[in-house]
């Protein structure tokens, strides 16, 4: 299995210490964010990683992490040229699959839990947990054991599900 770290979006709500530099790039206590979910797929085994940004920073991201080899890993970069969301990062992500399974994270979330990928042989999982303020995140819309929708930031939101 291989690792898709999706490092994009704007950091609007983190202006103006986003102007220069990628908001996964911000520090978490005493490292930078971005290395939260690289840690999470590392735990779980995962060793070859693509990371998917923007032009405006993917550089920065570069030379903080380079190739990786320094963390056992081996990563690799790609550029969303254009703001298409989640699908389209994730579509730039299909040569580097190839014929295996990936497991995607988005570069700003950081998990309190470990994950087992052993079992996992087809289909698909996301995450989501119960969040007080569900305004601020993308919100899961649930039909049966199925996501049928998720809104980002959404206004008026049908769960609190994100």
């Amino acid at each position: 299995m291989k690792g898709v770290l999706l490092a994009g979006g704007t950091g609007s709500r983190l202006l103006p210490l986003t102007k220069v530099t990628n908001k996964h790039l911000l520090p978490v206590y005493n490292k930078p964010m971005i290395y939260y979910p690289i840690e999470t797929l590392k735990s779980m085994g995962i060793k070859e990683i693509l990371i998917v940004s923007g032009p405006e920073h993917c550089g920065h991201i570069l030379n903080l992490l380079g190739s990786g080899r320094d963390q056992g890993l081996s990563l690799s970069y790609e550029i969303q040229d254009e703001s298409g969301g989640i699908a389209q990062a994730l579509g730039l992500a299909k040569k580097f699959a190839g014929t295996e399974n990936i497991a995607a994270i988005l570069g700003d979330n950081i998990f309190q839990d470990k994950f087992d990928i052993s079992d996992f042989k087809e289909g698909a999982r996301i995450f989501i947990k119960e969040v007080e303020d569900p305004k601020r995140f993308g919100v899961a819309e649930i039909e049966g054991q199925k996501i049928k929708n998720i809104d980002e930031k959404p206004e008026n939101p049908k769960s609190n599900l994100s």
